[in-house]
C-alpha cells in the first residue's frame, strides 16, 4: 500500500531534513494527488513507469501554474529516490522526469505612497488601533516574514538597544533594527491601554495578539493589512502582509541600501534571493524614466 511508505517519507523529511510543517503539508498534497491519479487509472503508485510519470507531469503542466508543477515534481522525485534508498524499488523511475520550468516572477511591492497611506491611516488610539499600527510598522520596518512577526515574543524586544530578535527559517535568529516610527508605535502599543487591555486575563508571551488576547495568526495579520488598506482607500489588488516585506526591501534598495545589508535584514540565506529586488528597483527606475524623461520616446 503506497500510503505507508508515503508517510514514512514525510516523517523522514521532518526528522532527517528538518522540513517545515508547511512544506510537509504541500508535499503530502502533491503526492496524494499522484496516488489518486494512479489509483484511478488502475495502477500501483509504487510501480509507475517513467512513461506513466511523464504523462502525469504533462497533465499537471496543462492545469497548474509552473511553480506548483515544479514543487510537485520535486516532491515526486524525492519520494521515489527515498523508495530506492529504502530498497522498496529496484530503480528510480523519475530519472528522465524533467523539472518544470519556472518563469522568473519579480516580487510586487507596494509604492511608498501606498504603504505610508495604510500605516498613517491608523489614527485611533484604541487597543486594536495601537496594535494595528505597531503591526504594520513592524512588517514594513523590519521586512520580516509574516510567520516571523507572528512568532515575536516580548522577550525578543530590546527597545533600549532598539533591536528585535527575529527567528526565521531553520530556527535561525537575527537582530533587526528598530526605526523611529516603529519605536513610537511599539511604545504606544505596550503602554497602558494597548496590548495589556487585549490580553487582560490571558497569559501569552507573544507580542501581537488578537481581540481575545490570543496570539495573532498569519491569517489574522493578512486580515488586518487588507482591512486597513481598504480604510485608507488603497486598492486591494496586491495588498498583503507579504507585500510589506517586498516593499521594505525594494524601497531600501531604491534609496541606496547595500544589497548585503538588505540580505541580512530579510534573513536570506543566499544573496541571489535578495538580488531579485534589485531587478525590481531597476524596473521601477526604467518605468519612471520612460514616463518622465522628455526624450525617452524620441
Amino acid at each position: 500500500m503506497a500510503a505507508e511508505p508515503l508517510e514514512e517519507y514525510l516523517q523522514w523529511l521532518a526528522v532527517e531534513r528538518g522540513r517545515s510543517r508547511a512544506t510537509l503539508e504541500a508535499y503530502r498534497r502533491d503526492l496524494r494527488r499522484l496516488l489518486d491519479w494512479a489509483t484511478a487509472g488502475g495502477r500501483d503508485p509504487v510501480a509507475l513507469t517513467p512513461e506513466d510519470l511523464e504523462r502525469y507531469a504533462n497533465a499537471l503542466r496543462s492545469t497548474q501554474a509552473p511553480a506548483t508543477v515544479a514543487r510537485a515534481l520535486a516532491a515526486i522525485r524525492g519520494w521515489y529516490g527515498f523508495l530506492v534508498e529504502e530498497r522498496l524499488l529496484p530503480e528510480d523511475p523519475t530519472a528522465r522526469l524533467t523539472p518544470a520550468r519556472r518563469g522568473r516572477s519579480l516580487p510586487k511591492p507596494l509604492s511608498e505612497e501606498a504603504v505610508f497611506a495604510i500605516i498613517d491611516g491608523v489614527a485611533d488610539e484604541s487597543p486594536l488601533g495601537r496594535r494595528d499600527r505597531a503591526l504594520l510598522e513592524t512588517l514594513y520596518g523590519t521586512g520580516a516574514r509574516v510567520s516571523e512577526v507572528c512568532g515575536i515574543d516580548l522577550a525578543d524586544l530590546d527597545l533600549d538597544e532598539e533591536v528585535i530578535r527575529v527567528t526565521g527559517k531553520g530556527n535561525k535568529q537575527r537582530l533587526v533594527p528598530v526605526g523611529r516610527s516603529l519605536r513610537r508605535a511599539l511604545d504606544a502599543y505596550l503602554a497602558p491601554g494597548g496590548r495589556g487591555a487585549l490580553v487582560a486575563r490571558r497569559r501569552t508571551d507573544r507580542l501581537f495578539v488578537n481581540a481575545r488576547g490570543d496570539p495573532l495568526s498569519r491569517q489574522g495579520v493578512d486580515l488586518v493589512v487588507r482591512r486597513r488598506a481598504l480604510a485608507a482607500g488603497v486598492p486591494s489588488r496586491g495588498v498583503s502582509a507579504h507585500a510589506f516585506r517586498h516593499s521594505c526591501a525594494t524601497h531600501m534598495l531604491a534609496h541606496g541600501a547595500d544589497v548585503r545589508t538588505v540580505q541580512e535584514l530579510l534573513g536570506h540565506a543566499s544573496i541571489a534571493t535578495t538580488q531579485v529586488y534589485t531587478a525590481v528597483a531597476v524596473a521601477t527606475l526604467q518605468r519612471e524614466y520612460r514616463e518622465a524623461h522628455p526624450r525617452a520616446h524620441d
